[in-house]
This record gives structure tokens, sequence and C-alpha cells, in this order.
């Protein structure tokens, strides 16, 4: 058996924008399925929104989103989850960031920490919250 962990990212009207964005910094296949598509249209305004998408990449890279209907409840929160970024490298993790912190908000910038020899944290235009390192073994002895 096999399991995999994807974060679902849900937005009201921008997860075709989220998602294109993140392909732009991640590379990958996009999959934009919109209601209409999906013959599951409750409003006509939503029609275009977003039942089904995600950017799957090469590397492993996967995140999917959706655009929440207009009457259900949603509430994104503040800082409701991060989504992690690990790479081998500090240039991987340097390009990466590059990229995802175009229009963003820095919250610590990109930089040795007392774990990682890079780490940054940033919410990106779509409200999430994004941390990318360099991956270290830990030794816990």
């Amino acid at each position: 058996m096999s399991v995999t962990t994807t974060p679902h990212l849900n937005f009201r009207g921008e997860a075709a924008k989220a998602l294109e964005f993140y392909q732009s910094v991640f590379g990958g296949q996009l999959v934009l399925i919109t209601n209409e598509d999906a013959h599951s249209v409750e409003t006509p305004e939503e029609a275009k929104q977003i039942k089904f998408g995600q950017v799957t990449g090469a590397d492993g890279f996967q995140i999917m989103a959706y655009d929440v209907p207009s009457g259900t409840s949603y509430d994104q929160g503040e800082k409701s989850v991060f989504i992690s970024v690990r790479g081998d490298s500090a240039d991987e993790i340097t390009e990466l960031w590059n990229k995802l912190s175009a229009g963003s908000a820095i919250v610590e910038d990109l930089g040795p920490s007392g774990f990682a020899p890079l780490y940054g944290m940033l919410k990106d235009p779509f409200g999430v919250v994004w941390v990318l390192d360099v991956a270290v073994p830990w030794d816990a002895s």
C-alpha cells in the first residue's frame, strides 16, 4: 500500500489564479475542473469557479485546491495551516523562494536558522502561509 498526503487549499473564487501561480513557481501539470465542467453549477456566477484543481510536479510536489461555494460557510483563518516545502539544496530553496515571494508578504526573511541552513516564511497573495527550508538530518543524540 502507498499513501500520499497532499495539501488541499480552500478559496473563495481564487483557486484557479492560486493554482496557476503555484504552477509558475513549482512547475508541473495543472488541472482545473470548473463547476460547469463537472455539471454541478448551483449558482450561475460560480460556473467558472474550480470544483477540482491541482498542480502535480515530476519532483513530487503536489497541491490541490477548490472554490468553496457561496452557500457554504468559509473562513480561511489567519494561520490555519502552513505549507512546508523542504529541499536538499540552498540553491533549490532560494530559487523557489524568489518565485513564491513575488507579491507575497514576508513573515520571516529567508536565511540561516537554528535548525536549518536556510529557512523563511511568507504569506502569498492568496493568504496561504508557506515555510521553505533546507532539510537536514535530525540527530537526537
